[in-house]
């Protein structure tokens, strides 16, 4: 587990149902984790070294991850856009919706993306440098690469209106919102000047597609 900026925690677990490594972070302070995965130091951590959780925030409803593991140790609560709670009915814990807008625990802000899928969120954290999560519109290329989309086969039947909407919506968040600390649930996380590096992203994209 990594400390991105004090009260802010990241980690790496593979993800057994796709065979590829997956992140995670928590928001201390807001005793608040997004997307989570166990992590290496598995759950004794929390409640340990660090605060038990109280809620869980999903980035979009493919996200539950393991979920129910913490559900099962500290009762969280678990919240997904509301656009998603379709898929999300039968699943092993209970999920409450969100809409776009609101304040999901202290300090931690839930937005739209809604491109990619839409229940597409993006989660903004305030305390620290602050921090922005975003689900699967933009990853790491190799990891810890450059910002990428994933493949044009993963993009449906029009890739580059995909990714200019992506574009479009990164954009409009980083003009809109305060943070250094950029989250990815597929690449590790951009510690500091995360904002610049997907404003230069979302701009980069915007001019070759427009």
């Amino acid at each position: 587990m990594d400390e991105i900026y004090p009260g802010l925690r990241s980690w790496t677990a593979i993800r057994e149902t796709i065979g590829q490594p997956v992140h995670s972070a928590y928001a201390v302070e807001a005793r608040t984790l997004i997307d989570p995965m166990v992590p290496p130091e598995g759950l004794a951590v929390f409640g340990g070294e660090l605060p038990a959780p109280e809620r869980i925030v999903l980035t979009n409803r493919h996200h539950r991850r393991h979920s129910a593991r913490y559900v099962e140790r500290f009762h969280c609560e678990v919240l997904a856009n509301e656009r998603g709670l379709f898929d999300l009915l039968d699943g092993p814990v209970r999920v409450t919706g969100f809409s776009p807008g609101d304040e999901v625990a202290p300090g931690v802000v839930a937005h739209e993306v809604g491109v990619l899928c839409p229940d597409e969120s993006a989660v903004h954290v305030a305390a620290g440098r602050g921090a922005l999560a975003v689900a699967d519109g933009v990853i790491r290329a190799h990891d810890d690469g450059e910002l990428a989309f994933v493949s044009d086969r993963l993009l449906g039947d029009d890739p580059e209106r995909i990714k200019q909407g992506l574009a479009s919506a990164y954009r409009r968040l980083c003009d809109e919102l305060e943070f250094d600390a950029l989250l990815l649930a597929h690449g590790a996380p951009i510690p500091t000047g995360g904002r610049d590096a997907l404003r230069t992203f979302a701009d980069g994209v915007l001019a070759a597609t427009g």
